[in-house]
């Protein structure tokens, strides 16, 4: 049992990752502003604080006691840009240095950073590894590469960062998120019987949210001199958008029988692509995914037929940008 403190822990992947964790015997501090709600359990191990990471000295006297921490919260996804510039640069970039110094003040152990495998923007490599050089495209994905090395300039013998790049993660979870590839085709095959394809030849890694959390507990468990300062790239299937698009198209059809899904290719001026190669962690730690792309479009199909998702395109608890932008947030 560890006690770990969670930043963002009632997002998208932290509201599957906290009861995750807690069914482990772990105690667990949730740090978060709740911009998209709380669907976290009630739980005799759970702690919540309503919280501003920018407010550096509340994280550290909260901190402390605890051996792990976890940094999840930011302005998340490339479509950020769309935001003020300022908010996002407050947030991903100039909190995260007095975050990571209050964390080691307040004597925790381990500090886990979940960076972004969208830090390798374009690549035509077809295994892109973690040595690859990055090359931003947005301020979401060159804030994440910029934190990076911060962290492992204050590693130590007494203070272990890691850094992980998870692939765009699928799937469905308590405080769902409908503006990832995966979830976004799905949205759109189950309620529309269309699925649009912007450009389709690009690349994208994709990592089930499960597997996601499984990767989390694999780094608060792995040994210091393995991973201190050390990052690991977390991904499965490395698709093309169409790729994606024909397997949510199989997936629909086969779980709703009367559905005929059509596919709609246009333009776009998307241009990320990549391929990531995570032999590394599988290697150094053990650690592979075992759920696929069919796996979470059925998961999502499922939580669509039992009614957990209220009105997929209006309601903005689903899509970040949009619903940062109705709260006015700064």
């Amino acid at each position: 049992m560890k006690k770990i403190f969670i930043t963002g822990g009632a997002g998208y992947c932290g509201s599957l990752l906290v009861p995750t964790l807690l069914s482990k015997g772990h105690k667990i501090t949730v740090y978060d502003k709740f911009f998209f709600g709380n669907f976290l359990p009630k739980h005799d191990n759970l702690n919540i604080i309503e919280g501003d990471i920018r407010d550096y000295k509340k994280i550290e006297t909260i901190c402390k006691n605890h051996e792990v921490f976890i940094s999840l919260a930011c302005i998340s996804n490339d479509a950020s840009f769309e935001l003020d510039e300022n908010l996002s640069t407050s947030i991903n970039m100039n909190a995260f240095e007095p975050m990571v110094l209050a964390a080691k003040n307040a004597g925790v152990q381990r500090f886990i950073y979940a960076s972004s495998s969208s830090v390798y923007g374009v690549s035509k490599e077809k295994n892109v590894t973690e040595d690859h050089p990055l090359v931003p495209l947005t301020l979401y994905n060159k804030y994440k590469g910029l934190c990076e090395p911060i962290l492992e300039r204050y590693c130590d013998d007494t203070f272990t960062g890691v850094t992980f790049r998870p692939a765009t993660v699928c799937g469905y979870s308590p405080r769902l998120r409908l503006d990832l590839s995966v979830n976004i085709l799905t949205n759109h095959a189950v309620k529309n019987n269309l699925i649009k394809v912007f450009g389709g030849d690009q690349l994208r890694p994709n990592l089930h949210i499960k597997d996601y959390c499984s990767a989390v507990e694999v780094l608060i468990e792995a040994p210091t001199e393995v991973i201190n300062k050390n990052k690991y790239n977390v991904g499965y299937q490395n698709k093309s958008i169409y790729e994606i698009a024909l397997i949510v198209k199989k997936v629909v059809e086969k779980e709703y029988p009367e559905k005929k899904i059509e596919i709609m290719r246009t333009e776009s001026d998307d241009k990320r692509s990549y391929h990531i190669n995570s032999e590394k962690i599988k290697k150094e730690l053990n650690f592979r995914p075992k759920l696929t792309i069919e796996n979470a479009v059925e998961d999502l199909c499922k939580a669509f037929k039992e009614n957990l998702i209220d009105n997929s395109f209006e309601n903005d608890l689903y899509h970040n940008v949009k619903r940062l932008k109705n709260l006015k947030i700064s």
